[in-house]
């Protein structure tokens, strides 16, 4: 067997194995869905007539638009907080060793759950879009090939997002060690464009909303979704989560082979 079967062959092993973990221990994914499934509820319908008049919308609707893409890549962050913490319990419980004296690829391990990961915060994604849909959400005005390249894009964002949560996982003591050290990933979507427009934030704090990167992908969701203009922000968001799925990857890999369990 040639080395990249090998490989192939050992992630999908690992990958059903997390895949078994995150379904016999639920607990810890659905916790992590409620923050941004709980956000859209209070935001729409606590703030949701105050919030819309303040963007120049007509009603609540307008508001829910405007809100859902972040909230759809806050999903993702917190998502992959479980999987820091999930790297992290792997690293400190023992497992890695035995996996290390067992004939399988040795990349496998990580690359099972970046897979598992991504898989994981798509089907998050669908569940908090399917709750934004059920109270109001809609985007005639998409077509196919946009609401693909919003599809992709969000796919592109949760494997980024995901390298850098592996790495803190891998560099982490312990799982409540890897979950502070993850927090910025569902942190800093409160300080982009989720909630309000750069435009209404005070002056000082707006380069720090614009140069992140949750605020491009955030208004590139809207422009593919809305019809909004996107700008500059299509091949930033991109060249954002680039970079970080290569720091990601190149981190996680160091750190992995450099551990000495």
């Amino acid at each position: 067997m040639s080395t990249f079967a090998l490989a192939v062959r050992d992630s999908g092993t690992m990958l059903r194995r997390n895949l078994l973990h995150a379904r016999r221990y639920p607990s810890l994914t659905l916790n992590l869905l409620l923050t941004p499934i709980m956000l859209l509820l209070l935001f729409v319908y606590i703030f949701g007539d105050t919030m819309s008049a303040g963007i120049g919308g007509g009603d609540r609707s307008d508001y829910i638009a405007y809100i859902l893409p972040g909230l759809l890549l806050m999903t993702i962050g917190s998502t992959t907080i479980g999987t820091a913490v999930s790297v992290s319990n792997d690293m400190t419980e023992g497992i890695i060793a035995r996996f290390r004296t067992m004939a399988i690829h040795r990349g496998s391990v990580i690359i099972g759950h970046v897979i598992g990961s991504v898989l994981q915060s798509i089907a998050g994604v669908v569940l908090v879009g399917a709750v934004g849909v059920a109270i109001g959400f809609r985007s005639t005005d998409a077509t196919v090939l946009e609401w693909c390249a919003a599809f992709g894009l969000l796919v592109l964002f949760a494997t980024a997002l995901t390298w850098i949560a592996v790495g803190m996982g891998l560099v982490s003591p312990n799982a409540e060690a890897a979950s502070n050290n993850a927090m910025p990933l569902i942190l800093l979507p409160l300080l982009s464009s989720a909630f309000v427009p750069l435009h209404a934030m005070p002056g000082w704090f707006q380069p720090v909303a614009a140069y992140q990167p949750f605020t491009p992908a955030i208004e590139t969701l809207r422009g593919l979704l809305l019809g909004t203009g996107i700008g500059d922000n299509g091949w930033i968001a991109v060249a954002w989560c680039v970079g970080l799925a290569v720091l990601g990857y190149f981190w996680s890999a160091k750190r992995f082979n450099d551990d000495p369990k």
